[in-house]
């Protein structure tokens, strides 16, 4: 179980440029501040991927989240809340362009992770950082459910390790929602964690 004193390394290791190997409601993942040129290009060369791909920004807790994009248009706003938290990552028109490591080579595209911590993590939702999030494997390896399964490269590598036991082991749902705005498309781009049926319930009664 994970602790506020967990919670708090975790910030100072964010704070100070850091890469942690961290559990999330789905897989270990890797985090670093999303604005630290530095950090994500070491985050990156540690798991081999591409400079170009893009990867998700991860908030703690939804409100955190929202208030950190006051620019998300009110239909989309409200299918973020039906969706988050949640075993999903969403990908958002990104009219500000914000977190622009993180969105690689579409500036005009985010990608929002807010977890649902189960009890044994819940002592994370108070971070407050938002983070540069990936998947604690080698690209195109396999996601990581216990941490002795994070290849040890990554475990040495990193600069912080926490330990949240074993995971579910499937990673986010991504869910496009870069035309739910205006005319309610979405797409499931990758089905994970949380199973499409059950985004369309959720996007339905929103």
């Amino acid at each position: 179980m994970l602790t506020a004193a967990d919670a708090e390394t975790f910030e100072r290791c964010m704070a100070v440029g850091g890469v942690a190997l961290f559990p999330a409601d789905t897989v270990y993942g890797l985090a670093c501040e999303p604005d630290d040129r530095q950090a994500v290009e070491r985050l990156y060369a540690l798991k081999g991927r591409r400079p170009d791909k893009p990867a998700a920004v991860m908030f703690f807790a939804l409100e955190r989240a929202l208030a950190a994009l006051p620019e998300l248009p009110p239909r989309t706003a409200a299918a973020a809340r039906a969706l988050l938290p949640g075993g999903v990552t969403l990908l958002l028109r990104n009219g500000a362009r914000r977190f622009p490591l993180a969105c690689g080579p579409d500036p005009d595209t985010v990608g929002l992770r807010v977890p649902a911590w189960p009890p044994g993590l819940a002592a994370l939702e108070a971070v407050a950082w938002p983070v540069l999030q990936s998947s604690a494997n080698a690209a195109g390896g396999p996601d990581a459910r216990r941490l002795q399964e994070v290849p040890e490269r990554l475990r040495r590598g990193v600069d912080l390790v926490l330990d949240g036991g074993e995971l579910p082991g499937r990673p986010s749902t991504v869910v496009d929602l870069r035309a739910f705005e205006r005319g309610g498309a979405w797409s499931v781009m990758r089905e994970g964690a949380v199973p499409a049926a059950e985004v369309a319930a959720a996007l339905r009664a929103a």
